[in-house]
């Protein structure tokens, strides 16, 4: 495993009991035979949609939302509303984020040259990433201004809020809902998603806060509620973050501990031994192993790779694996003078 927790070894004792012993490394000397295999799968390159119907998405929920910023920013500007002036800067990101993403799209559908022998891939990674951190930095700002808001509130223009904030949560809406038809499983496409939905929530909230506003003339619901939308852009921006450095720190897939890995090769038939192995994720969805498998002596490497590797693409979803089989050594006879034991050393 590329983690932290190093690499793992599972061993199948000569009654066919299985051994896990987390954390050491074995690596053996002579085997005999070298039967090396890397295999791919079809399911592995597949997302379920395809990079051009990603693109449409993306196109119409940039289009939605720089449309919609436009028209925000000049209702926040003559209504005295932070609420409406914070959500228009987030749409700015989101208008950023979903540029950023079509880019990204088109960049990691060209061939990686030698150089990029994994392709171009983990720029998806990078653009989630890049959100992650610009929810971060904006959440901040917002709860600055919210808070100097709320100790010197404005005089806000409720109708005008609400207004803004219903056709808001309607557009957003519209973006959500043609986001979510896209393969969320890239953090590219993720980043961009979770940008339109904080946004939504950040308007059902400026409505609320404009109705309270025109029900109650309480002006500091408007910061209030930017507070919120800034609470959720933390939440965003963290979790895009997290998902990022994991797979950055190659770290095993969410979900997928490298021990039952190990366990479910170190079961199939014939096999003595699994050490060496290393599950990571080139992209959220793009599972890489590597492994090296020991197998009884009269066994057919090759059949057993095969099988292997089938139980890891059924059972794992795992296509992409690089398969070193050999041939476990027999076990050496030792014989020792009865009652003498080796020499100690001072």
């Amino acid at each position: 495993m590329r983690s932290s927790a190093g690499t793992s070894r599972c061993d199948v004792d000569d009654e066919g009991r299985l051994e896990h012993d987390p954390g050491q490394v074995d690596h053996r000397g002579q085997h005999g035979h070298d039967h090396a295999a890397h295999g791919h799968g079809a399911a592995g390159h597949t997302h379920g949609v395809s990079a051009d119907a990603d693109r449409r998405y993306l196109s119409i929920a940039f289009v939605l939302i720089v449309g919609f910023m436009a028209f925000e920013i000049v209702v926040g500007i003559l209504a005295h509303s932070l609420a409406l002036l914070s959500d228009a800067a987030h749409m700015l990101t989101d208008a950023g984020a979903l540029a950023l993403s079509l880019v990204i799209l088109r960049y990691v559908q060209r061939p990686g040259g030698e150089a990029m022998t994994y392709g171009r891939r983990r720029a998806e990674v990078l653009s989630g990433q890049a959100n992650g951190a610009v929810l971060l930095v904006l959440g901040l700002l917002v709860i600055y201004e919210s808070v100097s808001r709320l100790i010197t509130p404005p005089d806000v223009a409720g109708l005008a809020v609400t207004i803004v904030a219903a056709a808001g949560v309607i557009v957003n809406l519209a973006a959500a809902w043609v986001m979510a038809k896209a393969n969320r499983r890239s953090l590219n496409i993720e980043g961009s998603f979770q940008h339109i939905v904080t946004d939504l929530y950040a308007f059902i909230g400026t409505l609320v806060a404009g109705v309270v506003i025109m029900v109650t003339g309480f002006d500091r619901a408007d910061a209030i509620a930017s507070l919120v939308v800034a609470v959720l852009m933390l939440r965003s921006g963290f979790d895009l973050q997290r998902k990022s450095i994991r797979v950055l720190l190659e770290s095993a897939p969410e979900g997928m501990p490298p021990a039952e890995v190990g366990m479910a090769m170190a079961r199939c038939q014939q096999v003595k031994e699994v050490h060496d192995l290393h599950v990571w994720e080139l992209a959220p969805g793009h599972p890489i192993l590597t492994a090296h498998v020991l197998v009884a002596r009269d066994a057919d490497c090759h059949a057993i790779r095969r099988e292997i590797e089938r139980m890891l693409q059924e059972r794992f979803k795992i296509a992409h694996t690089t398969l070193q089989v050999d041939h476990a050594q027999a076990q050496l006879l030792s014989v020792q003078r009865h009652g003498t034991w080796p020499s100690r050393t001072t």
